[in-house]
């Protein structure tokens, strides 16, 4: 006869493994390409959000990354992300300084886009129009940059 000390450690870790299981079978993957590039120089620099107010600078990126630019596309993976909305917002760096381009009214002077190719009207798009859904299992998001 197991002891009761045995019987609970066997049915906590038993719960553990199922819990462990259940959580990798609902992460997602998301495979982003920025395709269109006009000029194969320079870098992509994006930020991928998960939230209205990280869409607005009011809380952090789920993560953000820079993708050197050699060809026409570039492409790159995101693993074990929880199922969710979320957005991307980028800026091809063709100058290599790390900074969005401005003319001196403001207007971006470097080629940028939004998930979805949401387009915004005096400013970027509304999270609303950005923002996708990637669900538990393989997704794949495209966006036109150039």
């Amino acid at each position: 006869m197991k002891s009761l000390p045995t019987l609970a450690a066997a049915f906590i870790l038993g719960f553990a493994g199922a819990a462990a299981q259940a959580g990798a079978a609902s992460a997602a993957d998301l495979t982003l390409t920025f395709k269109g590039l006009q000029k194969q120089t320079g870098a992509i620099l994006f930020v991928l959000v998960n939230s209205e107010a990280a869409y607005d600078d009011k809380a952090p990126a789920v993560a953000q990354d820079m993708l050197a630019v050699s060809g026409g596309a570039v492409t790159t993976r995101f693993a074990d992300l929880a199922p969710g909305r979320y957005a991307i917002k980028a800026f091809h760096d063709l100058d290599g300084d790390g900074k969005m381009a401005t003319n001196p009214f403001g207007m971006p002077t470097e080629p940028f886009a939004f998930s979805n190719n949401a387009e915004g009207m005096m400013g970027p798009p509304k999270w609303e129009a950005a923002a996708f859904e990637v669900k538990a299992g393989a997704n794949v998001h495209a966006i036109d940059i150039d």
